[in-house]
């Protein structure tokens, strides 16, 4: 039997909660859901001594955040914390650079493996081919690329942030102009990727970064409070049936 303050908590109550909390194991989404509903009753609890609520009613997320204003003291970022923030992560702060890029795409499932290797040593070769007769670009596209550009050449045009996936999108912000030296693996397969232009990123000031820098570190202040808040409720708490202690100066999940 599981008790929070005397107050029991029924199996029932707990298997229900289960499905709200996969994981790996039975035993794992059984301990998830019984720290979950104890959180839940503390803050029932919690909510019955501020008046908030009556005895035996139920608790709702509006009354665990009047619980929250009214128990935890949340300091917001001020302007320096910004500004040290801002200059610690410059690279965090710039526009995604604008590309001009063709390809050749050798199409492959993620979970086929053995059609992987077998592309991925095509792609050496044409990727090879290429760099020694750059003007075949164009026909090796044309005759092997799976994607419809092979119709342009493999032209993609003008990329932006968030056209293409992020595998695809990281690689052509970390290289420069010019024939990329390796095959680059997608979950679609894999590019011989040509930036044809590419216009760095500008700065963005801190002027017109400042509002979303004090919204993160406000967020992240306020979940670590609650976090804290949280464990101290339950080192304080008379917890039966379970063992949840936990150290205050650590977050809990």
């Amino acid at each position: 039997m599981i008790a929070v303050n005397k107050v029991e908590i029924s199996n029932d109550s707990i298997f229900h909660e289960m499905q709200y909390h996969p994981a790996e194991s039975m035993g794992e989404a059984q301990f998830k859901a019984s720290q979950s509903l104890i959180i839940n009753e503390l803050f029932r609890q919690r909510a019955v001594e501020l008046e908030l609520i009556c005895e035996g009613e139920n608790i709702t997320d509006e009354l665990v955040e009047k619980v929250l204003v009214s128990d935890v003291d949340t300091p917001l970022a001020m302007d320096e914390d910004c500004r040290v923030y801002y200059q610690a992560n410059l690279e965090k702060f710039k526009t995604f650079p604008l590309v001009a890029a063709r390809h050749i795409l050798l199409k492959a499932a993620p979970d086929d493996l053995e059609a992987r290797d077998e592309l991925r040593e095509l792609a050496k070769n044409l990727l090879d081919q290429i760099k020694q007769e750059p003007e075949q670009f164009a026909q090796f596209a044309r005759q092997y690329s799976a994607c419809s550009s092979k119709e342009t050449g493999g032209e993609l045009g003008q990329i932006s942030k968030g056209q293409t996936v992020p595998e695809f999108e990281s690689q052509l912000q970390r290289n420069e102009e010019g024939l990329v030296s390796y095959p680059v693996e997608t979950r679609y397969g894999f590019h011989i990727v040509w930036i044809d232009q590419k216009i760095q990123g500008k700065q963005l000031t801190f002027d017109m970064v400042k509002e979303r820098i004090a919204s993160y570190l406000n967020e992240k202040v306020r979940r670590k409070a609650i976090a804290q808040y949280i464990a101290q409720r339950i080192n304080e708490s008379d917890i039966e049936g379970i063992d949840l202690a936990v150290d205050e100066r650590h977050t809990m999940q």
